[in-house]
């Protein structure tokens, strides 16, 4: 699981992330860091813990509103010495509120909380219409996707091919994230179905996927950490 901290203690920072051992945790010390890591790099994270005081430019509040503007599923926590902004919190549909010091049990009831919300997730389907046809095809049985000519090809794990009609930039809109990555100009791929990173190119099912170099970095960090979480 990706998690960012953004709290301006760094003791209550580190703390926190030694309790999220078993964890991919990124600390930033201001909104501003953090903020600027999403727009910059298109970060995702799977779980956001805010403090409620980070510093003098914005707080908590503040940046958890910014955070739902770009991502309006954004799971978002906060994690405070105070107890005064249940209200606020619960206005931006924050998963939990932990107070300081955080109990290592709160600490683990959110993230099975999460998990389970991820693993709910993953169990998403793709609808599609062709021909006068609706269909839906469940991410699992997803290998990758391409498109050529304003058609996308849905490449799925019985060797199945769909077909549908639209843009891949639009369906990447809808459906990249923690499951599928844009790779290229005309692929996106289940990143839990590549089989292994060769060169520029991802190994999925016996087919080679080419990565641009646009993507490349982005893509093989992920891939590692699906690793991570295999071997966990």
């Amino acid at each position: 699981m990706r998690i960012a901290v953004c709290d301006d203690c760094s003791e209550d920072a580190l703390s926190l992330k030694d309790s999220l051992k078993a964890q991919d945790v990124r600390i930033y010390v201001s909104a501003e860091e953090l903020l600027a890591d999403l727009m910059d790099r298109s970060v995702h994270y799977d779980l956001y813990l805010l403090d409620i005081y980070i510093d003098d430019t914005m707080d908590g509040i503040e940046l958890a509103k910014r955070l739902r503007e770009s991502d309006k599923d954004a799971v978002i926590c906060f994690v405070s010495a105070s107890d005064a902004f249940y209200r606020e919190a619960f206005d931006l549909y924050a998963t939990q509120y932990l107070l300081k010091p955080v109990q290592q049990a709160a600490l683990s009831q959110l993230l099975d909380k999460v998990s389970e919300n991820l693993t709910r997730s993953r169990e998403q389907s793709l609808g599609f219409k062709w021909r006068g046809q609706s269909g839906s095809i469940p991410y699992k049985k997803i290998l990758y996707i391409s498109s050529r000519e304003h058609t996308i090809y849905i490449y799925c794990t019985d060797g199945t091919v769909q077909e549908c009609k639209g843009k891949i930039s639009e369906l990447e809109l809808r459906i990249c994230g923690d499951i599928f990555m844009r790779c290229h100009q005309s692929f996106l791929v289940n990143i839990y179905r590549v089989d292994n990173l060769s060169g520029n190119d991802l190994i999925i099912s016996g087919q080679r996927i080419p990565i641009s170099r646009k993507y490349y970095a982005e893509v093989k960090k992920r891939y590692q950490e699906i690793i991570f979480e295999e071997v966990d």
